[in-house]
């Protein structure tokens, strides 16, 4: 008997780590699936960099930070108010010719999206106002205008794991610099996402935007693979991604990386 007591020793110190990490496994699914709905209740903070390449006639490299706190809200027993905050910081060298390089923050584009704590007929809604803030600090970086317009998001998820839906937003300039072009861009980002266990997703999106000033589409193509899981006490989700372009406006990028981490506080 004495000899089996370190073996039922082992077999419940197994149970207990194997119960352990299945309530991980379990709650890494659960996240996954709500960082695929823009709208979920989950505050999270994305840090997404990206890098674009041969831009330009001189072919210039663009390196961008976008930090992207999500904030959701509740204002009633039916409606939530998800607040999607996108800053950049921005390195770019000739992506206008020769024209050297630039370091410093973009313009800021905060959305605000009131959604029903219920899916509709099946469907995620949220749709609110979108805004532009000319906060940066070249005029190389931004538009140096005031910008805002309406956003809107649908989106269904299946008990099989697959997320599919579009994201839509324009914005109109109505200030800011006479000198700086008018600004009338509308933003469409449809998107597909398909969850495996152990808090993976394998994401295809198109962060396309159209210039009805200039006439003209930037269509790049998304590929990305994430994994949700923890640091210490802290959960978060790591990306990475290829980017390619099927239409640039002039002599746009033809290729770009992507690599983002975010920090998730569920329940928060």
């Amino acid at each position: 008997m004495a000899q089996l007591k370190p073996a039922i020793g082992a077999l419940a110190l197994a149970a207990v780590l194997y119960s352990s990490f299945a309530s991980t496994q379990e709650s890494a699914d659960e996240l996954a699936k709500k960082l695929s709905n823009p709208v979920a209740s989950l505050i999270s903070v994305p840090m997404q960099y990206n890098v674009d390449f041969d831009i330009g006639t001189a072919n210039g490299t663009k390196h961008y930070l976008n930090v992207q706190p999500v904030i959701p809200h509740s204002l009633s027993d039916d409606m939530n108010l998800t607040t999607r905050v996108i800053v950049p910081v921005i390195y770019q060298d000739d992506v206008f010719g020769d024209s050297g390089d630039q370091f410093g923050l973009g313009d800021t584009t905060p959305s605000f999206f009131f959604s029903p704590k219920e899916p509709v007929g099946g469907w995620i809604l949220g749709a609110g106002p979108v805004f532009l803030l000319p906060t940066a600090t070249d005029e190389l970086l931004g538009g140096d205008k005031w910008g805002a317009g309406p956003t809107v998001l649908a989106l269904q998820q299946t008990p099989g794991g697959c997320t599919y839906g579009v994201l839509v937003n324009h914005i109109w300039s109505f200030a800011g610099d006479d000198d700086r072009s008018d600004i009338s861009s509308t933003f469409l980002q449809p998107f597909v996402a398909k969850q495996f266990p152990g808090g993976r997703t394998i994401t295809v999106n198109s962060e396309s935007s159209y210039d009805w000033k200039g006439e003209n589409w930037n269509v790049p193509l998304n590929l990305g693979y994430s994994k949700v899981t923890k640091w210490g006490s802290q959960m978060l989700s790591w990306q990475v991604g290829l980017r390619y372009y099927i239409e640039t406006p002039g002599e746009g990028p033809d290729w770009g990386m992507r690599a983002t981490l975010t920090l998730l506080f569920p329940g928060g």
